[in-house]
């Protein structure tokens, strides 16, 4: 039996905390009066108790429970102003989260009643709702963190032989037929054996998992039959999503990872700090919005009662108030010491690098993480934009960041569409676009390449459709990209066309040769391995069923081993030569071996290209040679030959003669290694090949 009384207890550490003998509950809040800790039975259904936290330190209210347990269901109350106009929403009748809770327990039910204030009334958000919302509400849940974790080992893998895979943790496995039922689409699944074989196959080192952080299901997709699939709608920063734990202990997602490890796989984490599921000022009030609106949102300075919104979603985290970024910190700290994941990657970034003036790489948030001792050293990811003024900051975020390029994406693609004057722009980001990223001693890996990603088109799409079929979604085909630089090569979706079904393989093969072959940290969407197809949707987010699961009889097909085999045929090229995963920017100023400085461009006449060459706007060919240091202290050479032209073309390779060796050839994706015969080449229209050579000459050798 729990007493009806708290002992006054720490302000630190937040959240709740058993010692062994009671919990300690310390909750942040600059302007409320008063906050209660409610008590749940273990089925959250009935408040067993409500107890003001009887202290305030700094602002933080904070009280001990003795006797108390882990699996202790709780949440607050939050007493203060019901002031909108001065942007304060405090309404003891709502329940809400513990913003540090680390576990929930039950579903978020939609009804009015979440509401702060009453639905419809006249005066909108400025009206006040008593009813209690308890009934509807998640409610928090005291954990212990203890976990016997052996002899894992975090992976540290390093960038330069990074190979990413993004996937969705339901969408991964929720197709798995010798699975069990029950495991499918959880932690369970992703640690399974065969999963993990598949990944290795691939030459995968790190799994970046779309996020996992607790997710709330919108009203306005409930209301349309429709999820929030993808989970970019965060209802809590520390408890992962219930529905991703088959066994619903927290201590799946540590064996999944644990095992990961052992396969020398990383896990990287999609994570969502820039906006929360409360939405605008007309949204619900579920954790933050009751606890405090004022300080954890940004709010407008010329009318509080509107919140800024640079998310797109409603509204936007104050990560310039200390307690709010000590929230994020403390989340980011959570999964990497409770959980050991290997690093994160940040949805809308700049959003997070946002100060009073703008976009900062010096922002607080930045500082944060980059002088941590534990977050420092993961992989850290951005996504560089939002869409408040100046959202697009590609290449501005700060040493430690690694970015996602989507001008990589766009590049790739309309070279091989076959688009006029693509060449220029193609070599920067073969080359680790240093044109973006070469500044502050960044190096080549701060550019995350990728042909595909959770939000467009797949990479069977891109070649199958020219426009956007989102109709699912039901938004009239208005969501998602506009220009996806993509093309179906004669028809509409799938084909059975032969000539057609040819182009497209042979294209996607030259775009992943692109991909393994350039300098940067590339990165393969979940399913393109073996040819997933959205049917065209390139803004899945709500589609929680087979438009966005991964179709694992694909992956048994013919086509699908073929292309699966091949990619993990380019990953290992890739780990092999360094010369395609370069860990510096190369300019031609230094000569590894005499006459061959360490990259050079040429034409398919063999001939370096000049300026006039490289503006051709009808330059469809484009030959890379680069050479640098093996492993081993000798010297290596490659040449990456590509032609997007519509008829074959005859590449003469370039002086000096060499001993090249044809390693990868997307027409002939089931060729072996073989020697070249003779100084010229025929590369096969729109594709691409990969050749490594020794030097000829005695003269040559270093």
């Amino acid at each position: 039996m729990l007493p009806d009384w708290l002992l006054p207890g720490r302000p630190d550490p937040l959240g709740a905390h058993w010692d062994g003998l009671g919990v300690n509950f310390a909750v942040f809040s600059a302007h409320a009066e008063q906050i209660d800790l409610c008590l749940f039975d273990p089925a959250g259904r009935r408040e067993m108790a409500r107890l003001p936290l009887p202290e305030c330190t700094d602002e933080v209210f904070h009280g001990y429970l003795p006797e108390a347990r882990p699996g202790l269901v709780y949440g607050y109350r939050a007493h203060g102003p019901y002031q909108p106009e001065q942007g304060h929403r405090f309404n003891p009748n709502k329940l809400l989260l513990d913003p540090y809770g680390r576990q929930l327990q039950g579903s978020l039910r939609w009804t009015d009643a979440l509401y702060g204030h009453r639905l419809g009334a006249q005066r909108a958000d400025l009206s006040f709702d008593r009813r209690d919302s308890a009934a509807a509400m998640p409610k928090s849940v005291v954990v212990d963190d203890a976990f016997n974790w052996g002899d894992d080992r975090a992976p540290m893998v390093p960038w330069d032989r990074t190979v990413i895979y993004e996937t969705h943790l339901r969408g991964l496995t929720i197709r798995r037929d010798d699975l069990v039922p029950r495991e499918r689409g959880t932690f369970a699944a992703l640690a399974d054996p065969p999963v993990i074989e598949h990944l290795q196959k691939l030459g995968v080192t790190a799994v970046e998992l779309l996020p996992v952080q607790a997710i709330c299901q919108d009203r306005f997709l409930v209301q349309k039959g429709l999820r929030n699939y993808w989970g970019y709608s965060p209802l809590s920063y520390f408890a992962p999503e219930p529905g991703y734990l088959s066994s619903g202990a927290l201590d799946e997602i540590r064996v999944a990872i644990r095992r990961m490890h052992a396969a020398g796989i990383e896990v990287i984490l999609d994570v969502v700090y820039n906006h929360t599921c409360e939405a605008d000022m007309l949204g619900p009030t579920l954790s933050w919005r009751g606890l405090d609106n004022a300080s954890y949102y940004r709010m407008n300075p010329e009318d509080p009662r509107q919140h800024i919104d640079e998310t797109g979603c409603g509204n936007t985290l104050n990560l310039s108030h200390p307690r709010v970024l000590q929230m994020v910190m403390d989340s980011l700290r959570h999964w990497a010491t409770a959980y050991r994941v290997d690093g994160f990657r940040f949805d809308l970034c700049s959003t997070l690098g946002r100060e009073a003036h703008g976009f900062d790489p010096a922002s607080g948030f930045f500082d944060a993480i980059r002088q941590d001792p534990v977050l420092s050293r993961l992989k850290l990811i951005a996504e560089p934009w939002d869409i408040g003024p100046g959202g697009y900051q590609l290449g501005n975020h700060p040493p430690g960041f690694s970015e996602w390029n989507d001008r990589f994406r766009d590049g790739v693609r309309r070279f091989w569409r076959g688009d006029d004057s693509m060449r220029p722009d193609l070599a920067a980001r073969l080359t680790g676009s240093g044109d973006l990223f070469e500044r502050r001693r960044r190096r080549p890996w701060a550019s995350v390449n990728f042909l595909a990603a959770h939000d467009g088109f797949t990479l069977e799409d891109l070649v199958s459709y020219e426009h956007r079929h989102n109709e699912p979604n039901r938004e009239d085909n208005r969501d998602g990209h506009g220009e996806n630089f993509s093309a179906n090569w004669g028809v509409e979706g799938p084909s059975d066309d032969p000539l057609i079904r040819d182009t497209r393989d042979r294209l996607k093969r030259a775009m992943l040769v692109t991909l393994f072959a350039s300098h940067g940290t590339p990165m393969l969407l979940g399913g393109d391995e073996f040819g997933r197809t959205q049917h065209g949707n390139n803004n899945a987010y709500c589609q929680d069923n087979e438009i966005s699961w991964l179709d694992w009889s694909l992956a048994g097909s013919e086509a699908g081993i073929e292309l699966s085999h091949f990619i993990g045929r380019a990953a290992a090229l890739r780990r092999r030569h360094p010369t395609l995963r370069s860990t510096t920017y190369l300019h031609g100023r230094t000569e590894p071996l005499p006459g061959i400085p360490d990259i050079a461009w040429f034409d398919a006449d063999g001939h370096a290209l000049t300026p006039e060459a490289w503006n051709v706007p009808q330059g469809r060919t484009l030959a890379l040679r680069r050479a640098g240091p093996t492993e081993e202290g000798g010297v290596e050479v490659t040449l990456l030959l590509l032609n997007a032209g519509a008829t074959p073309v005859d590449f003469v390779l370039p002086p000096p003669a060499l001993h090249w060796t044809l390693l990868l050839n997307s027409a002939q994706p089931q060729a072996e290694e073989a020697a070249v015969n003779g100084p010229v080449l025929t590369l096969a229209a729109r594709s691409a090949c990969l050749l490594a050579a020794l030097p000829l000459s005695q003269e040559a050798t270093p």
